[in-house]
């Protein structure tokens, strides 16, 4: 049976290596600007000589899609991590407001700064995002503190993240400066104009966050058991819900900053990551929802820039179509299931 469990395991991981390995090289093959096969691959390889070829995969196609990655992968894992600690299916970084909150901050920051003429860096959007983030997740902390019910708590989230996005239109609408001409693409979620400078500070953020959660696998799994079975083996409850809480924000917030709020990868990738391995525990889970976020996003990233190229379509319009019905499906499974514990 453990055999049995592992070579499932074994198979899954790869299939979702090859998936990403494979989406990646058709972001890479795949835009607006047409390249025949043979100037990519002698580009890639350094030996071809075709200038707009080099400019076009080297200073846009890679980034972007490096960058896809990066921050597919922070999305799932910080779906995870909120579904963990909020012991909830439903939880997720778009559904929870922490994104909506993220997204408010920066915006605002944004207008501030640029309207003032001052110059907005990478680490200042992701520093405003994880105070806007943090600031919505203090909102849902306050709120779970008084409502037990995981639904009703659900829907404050939405509440606040439909709040902070009304807010973050009207600062978008009276956005004067010519330099924020791009704030309302970026607001409905983009992950267009990534440079390597950007991919170098998001891989600054993302990848020892997602370090830290494979190492709070082991806390996490006893967790999942409940705070009482987490306290008798061991684990400092508090602490490592603040860690939970610090880490899901901080990845939800570094994506924000860069990409906008891209809903429902945060919710569907870990239950299918969950599917496809038949298992739960958090070490196994926590690798699948790196490749799965990732192999996702870059698959929403392709399919908003290429099916009505040259217009390209907010990735978080594809991201819903594909995770909403993932969604609808845990509510319907998750009501049967009380339905069937009220019987009994």
């Amino acid at each position: 049976m453990k055999q049995n469990g592992t070579k499932r395991l074994t198979i899954s991981y790869l299939a979702l290596t090859a998936a990403l390995l494979a989406l990646f090289m058709l972001n890479i093959f795949c835009g607006s600007t047409a390249l025949s096969p043979k100037d990519i691959l002698s580009t890639l390889f350094g030996a071809g000589n075709n200038a707009l070829a080099q400019k076009i995969i080297f200073g846009l196609r890679l980034p972007r899609a490096a960058m896809v990655v990066l921050l597919g992968a922070a999305l799932s894992v910080a779906g995870y991590l909120l579904q963990t600690f909020f012991a909830n299916p439903i939880a997720g970084p778009f559904v929870m407001g922490v994104s909506g909150g993220a997204k408010l901050a920066v915006a605002l920051t944004m207008v501030v700064l640029l309207n003032h003429g001052l110059f907005t860096s990478s680490l200042t959007l992701i520093s405003a995002s994880f105070v806007g983030a943090m600031v919505a997740m203090g909102f849902v902390l306050a709120v779970s503190q008084r409502v037990k019910r995981a639904g009703v708590l659900v829907i404050c989230g939405v509440m606040i993240s439909y709040i902070c996005s009304a807010v973050t239109d009207v600062v978008v609408a009276f956005a004067q400066d010519s330099n924020i001409v791009n704030l309302h693409n970026w607001s409905m979620g983009s992950f267009s104009g990534m440079t390597w400078e950007n991919v170098l500070t998001a891989a600054l953020i993302v990848l020892p966050c997602l370090a830290l959660s494979f190492m709070l696998s082991k806390p996490m799994a006893a967790y999942q058991m409940g705070e009482a079975y987490a306290q008798s083996v061991g684990v400092s409850v508090r602490p490592f819900s603040v860690a939970l809480v610090l880490l899901s924000s901080l990845l939800a917030a570094c994506v924000t900053a860069f990409a906008g709020p891209i809903s429902f990868v945060g919710i569907a990738v870990p239950h299918l990551v969950k599917r496809t391995l038949r298992s739960a525990k958090p070490l196994h889970v926590l690798p699948g929802c790196v490749l799965g976020g990732a192999a996702f996003c870059l698959l929403c990233d392709l399919i908003a820039r290429s099916i009505f190229a040259p217009t390209e379509l907010s990735v978080s319009s594809v991201t819903a179509i594909f995770g909403a019905p993932v969604v609808i499906l845990l509510l319907v499974r998750k009501q049967r299931r009380e339905r069937q514990h009220e019987l009994l």
